[in-house]
Formats: C-alpha cells, structure tokens, sequence
C-alpha cells in the first residue's frame, strides 16, 4: 500500500489482484442540492425533472454535484449543453442498470474548466467514490458492485467498489498506453 497526498488529503492506495484501487476521501461537502441549483442542472442535462429521483452534494475536492436518474438508460441518452449557463460545472449522473446486468450503475461525469464548453471524462475515481459513500449510505446500493462509466463515448470503463475496514475501496484496471518521458508545453 502506499499513501497519495492530494487535495483530499491523504489517499491510501493498494493493489488488489490485478486493480489498483484506492480509500474513497471523506467529502468536503455533502447535503441536498438547493431547487434551484437543480433546475439549472435539469436544463443543462435537457432532461425532465421527474427524471431525477434524487440529488446530492458529491465534493470530495472537484466540487460534484450528484443527480440519481431514473434509470442507466437516461444517464447513457443525455446529450448536455451548459451554453446558456456559463461558469464551472462539475455534475455526475448516475443511473441503475436493471438487476442482474454486468454493472449495477452507470455513471457520467460533466465538466467545465472556466467558460470552457462541457466536456465529459470516461473514468472518474472521485465521483465514483462520492457517489459510492452516498449509494452506499442511503441503501440504493450494496458492496460489492461494479459501475460503468465512458459507455457513451466508446470507452468500456468498469470501476469496482469494495469495503473493508471500514473503509470503501474503490478501483479498476488500468492499461499503460504510453511509457517514457515527455517534454509538455508550459
């Protein structure tokens, strides 16, 4: 095991068999997300608000903010468009598959960077883990499970949630696609 420090604090992380996973972070924020807020996320995400069975502060460092969809479905036909909203996004979706599918959720991650326009991420450890604290929490999920992410852009992310100890692992497998060094632009 080794120990990452980062803005969260510090992150014990372990090889688990053949998966590097790591100690979900406590999160800096948690609680409902105020109406208004969600409705703005509701226009962003061009869904209908009975859509959202639920929402939540998901911030353990990038600021997420968590909205439980009715169904993996949605989560994967979202097309969002925060152009009428300006300003830093950080929202994840998340999505039950139905019983006995490969992956229990499915899981988006939605982001800006300034007045960047929305992008979305294909795997994301800290919304994983967030998300999991609150499924986990709130008895919508039970460890272990397996959460998809990156399906809709062609990725085939699988992330793992554990516990143990106390604690709520999470990780997946990871393949080197580039080894050496490289010079970057400042």
């Amino acid at each position: 095991m080794v120990v990452q420090e980062c803005g969260a604090g510090l992150v014990p992380v372990r090889l688990d068999g053949d998966r590097l996973a790591f100690a979900a972070p406590p999160r800096l924020h948690s609680g409902s997300v105020d109406p208004e807020l969600l409705d703005t996320l509701v226009q962003i995400l061009g869904i209908g608000r009975e859509q959202v069975l639920d929402a939540e502060r998901l911030d353990n460092g990038p600021g997420w903010v968590g909205l439980l969809l009715d169904g993996a479905s949605t989560v994967l036909d979202l097309h969002p468009d925060a152009s009428a909203h300006p300003g830093r996004w950080d929202i994840g979706v998340i999505g039950a598959h139905d019983p006995g599918s490969e992956s229990a959720f499915e899981l988006r991650a939605f982001f800006t960077e300034g007045d960047e326009p929305l992008r979305e991420d294909p795997v994301t450890g800290s919304l994983n883990a967030a998300a999991a604290q609150w499924l986990l929490a709130t008895g919508r999920a039970r460890a272990p499970y397996v959460a998809a992410q990156g399906t809709a852009m062609g990725r085939r992310g699988r992330v793992h949630v554990d516990t143990e100890d106390g604690r709520i692992w999470v990780g997946g497998r990871a393949e080197v696609v580039l080894s050496g060094t490289a010079a970057l632009p400042a």
